[in-house]
């Protein structure tokens, strides 16, 4: 054996740190799945809650306003002025977010599972209309979601002249005199009563709650909760542009 000869080493392996678990959950099927139905429930819950609170219209602009003022108020004095309402709006959008997100890039993995399309196209024997269209539905409700804020709640763009801030009734009601504003808003709640109807369907199956034998009482469901809040959310600017609401 040769002295100062350099003895052979064996290599280290680079100790490769694992991820968070919830990474690699969500980064599965059944994470974003999971993740969709959870967000949408919350999503769900909101447009429910934002719909009841907007009848108040109803009654009149003093309720009405009495209303988006105690929103502002809620949690107080614990919290600052608006404090709850910027942390809704927070948790929200993050919802919105995560929801989005996980629609697109569930697509994204169901398209790099299949690497050969259909052979003589795709028969939508299973699929329905909505489960068809749940795509398109959900970027025209969000585009129309921003025009919403823009209009009644910031106050920017084309209502910029007749809006006052701190007063819903009168915003609402300014809003939906404009006949092109209305009938968009009926579209879009059109619309989201279409995504809404499969959101509410598929929502149990991808929390695996999924039973044939509950399948009707599913059904049931989402059509009653998309009936609900697509009739009440319409009603409005019907009830302004017929003079109901003045």
């Amino acid at each position: 054996m040769l002295t100062g000869s350099r003895v052979a080493q064996p290599l280290r392996q680079r100790r490769i740190r694992p991820r968070f678990w919830l990474l690699d959950f969500y980064g599965s099927a059944i994470g974003k799945k999971a993740v969709m139905a959870v967000t949408g429930l919350l999503l769900l819950g909101f447009v429910l809650t934002h719909m009841l609170g907007n009848l108040h219209m109803y009654q009149d602009a003093e309720h009405m306003n009495h209303y988006g003022e105690y929103l502002r108020t809620i949690g107080e004095p614990i919290l600052p002025h608006t404090g709850f309402l910027w942390i809704m709006r927070g948790g929200l959008i993050l919802a919105f977010a995560l929801h989005i997100h996980s629609a697109a890039t569930l697509t994204l993995l169901n398209r790099q599972s299949r690497a050969v399309g259909y052979k003589g196209g795709r028969t939508y024997v299973a699929a329905n209309y909505a489960a068809r269209t749940m795509r398109w539905s959900g970027i025209i409700v969000g585009a129309y979601l921003l025009f919403h804020l823009m209009d009644l709640t910031w106050g920017v763009g084309v209502a910029t002249s007749s809006y006052t801030r701190g007063t819903p009734y009168e915003n609402l009601v300014a809003s939906f005199q404009r006949e092109p504003v209305a009938a968009v808003y009926i579209v879009a709640n059109l619309l989201l009563g279409i995504h809404i109807y499969h959101g509410a369907w598929s929502l149990f199956q991808s929390l695996g709650w999924a039973n044939p034998r509950f399948n009707d009482w599913r059904r049931m469901f989402a059509i009653g909760f998309a009936a609900l809040v697509v009739v009440g959310n319409v009603s409005f600017p019907i009830a302004v542009m017929t003079g109901i609401v003045e």
